[in-house]
């Protein structure tokens, strides 16, 4: 197990060496980010810009346009929200060549509570024009995503947590923007997921199994563009839904799903967040039981789904 977080500052700093044009930018939270291990290596290239994040945001769609390749982190909470009109205006509008990775996704963060769980930042970035919205699964999807966005030309918001997580893709992995990963083979329902969900709905198929239910598992790497070819696939071939993200209900994974699927091939769906709410103050294990965010909601709303299909 190994937090994304730990997975991207382990790639950024890899990529640091092979790509001088990379540079790092910090809102003082080098040590949580995982953003000071590139600033060890590569201290010329780094830089703090202190509790300023439009700052920083500006100051990297500067740095992109003299043709740098700008990494620029924060916790979710303030990429999203203080930092949000720079990003429209400054990097998206233009389409520069910003990669803005936020840690501490999700009420995952934990104690720190409500004020900091960010559950909406993937609705605004993915509302943004021109930006790719990216949330892996696991650290290995996380270091070739992070590999993929230095490649990739153009506006990308990057997702990841702090706590580590089990691995789902093994070692070697390839990362690509824009396709989705089936996980699990199924017939019954489809589990479409993101992030940390995605080890759930892994726990979840191998428990339905038992029960004479299949259940694939479609993991979404990429947020926008969403993978339709392999969403309206699994809708036609399994007739039933369930999607299931560390976010807002409202405009994340499960509001991308239902809005293509509502035009292309409406379907019985089901979606598995948090409900239109403010996080909350805990441990981490406690929050995600406490918002339905496990492989035990996940099994509920299978057998839900595959009842009402009958």
């Amino acid at each position: 197990m190994i937090a994304t977080r730990d997975a991207y500052g382990e790639a950024l700093a890899e990529l640091g060496g092979e790509n001088d044009k990379i540079v790092v930018l910090d809102a003082d939270l080098s040590g949580s980010t995982k953003t000071g291990v590139f600033a060890k290596k590569f201290p010329n290239r780094f830089f703090n810009m202190g509790i300023a994040e439009a700052n920083m945001v500006g100051t990297a769609a500067g740095l992109a346009a003299v043709g740098k390749v700008p990494f620029l982190s924060t916790f979710a909470i303030f990429a999203a929200g203080r930092g949000w009109e720079q990003i429209r205006q400054s990097v998206a509008y233009p389409k520069a060549n910003v990669k803005i990775v936020a840690t501490h996704g999700g009420v995952t963060v934990g104690e720190d509570g409500g004020s900091h769980q960010s559950v909406e930042d993937v609705a605004i970035m993915r509302a943004i024009p021109n930006m790719t919205v990216i949330v892996p699964a696991d650290g290995e999807e996380t270091k070739g995503a992070i590999r993929a966005v230095a490649a990739y030309k153009g506006p990308v918001y990057v997702r990841l947590g702090r706590n580590k997580v089990p691995s789902v893709f093994p070692a070697g992995h390839k990362f690509e923007i824009g396709k989705g990963v089936v996980v699990v083979p199924g017939t019954d329902l489809t589990f479409i997921t993101t992030g940390l969900m995605t080890a759930a709905a892994v726990t979840a198929a191998e428990k339905l199994k038992a029960e004479g239910i299949s259940a694939r598992v479609l993991h979404i790497g990429t947020i926008k563009p969403l993978d339709k070819e392999l969403v309206l696939q699994a809708a036609q071939e399994t007739g039933a839904i369930v999607t299931a993200e560390e976010h807002s209900v409202v405009g994340g994974l499960g509001g991308a799903v239902a809005e293509y699927l509502g035009e292309a091939c409406p379907t019985l769906m089901k979606r598995v967040g948090v409900y239109d709410r403010f996080g909350t103050s805990g441990k981490s294990d406690e929050l995600l039981k406490y918002f339905g965010l496990n492989a035990e909601t996940l099994i509920e709303e299978a057998r839900e789904i595959v009842s009402r299909k009958k």
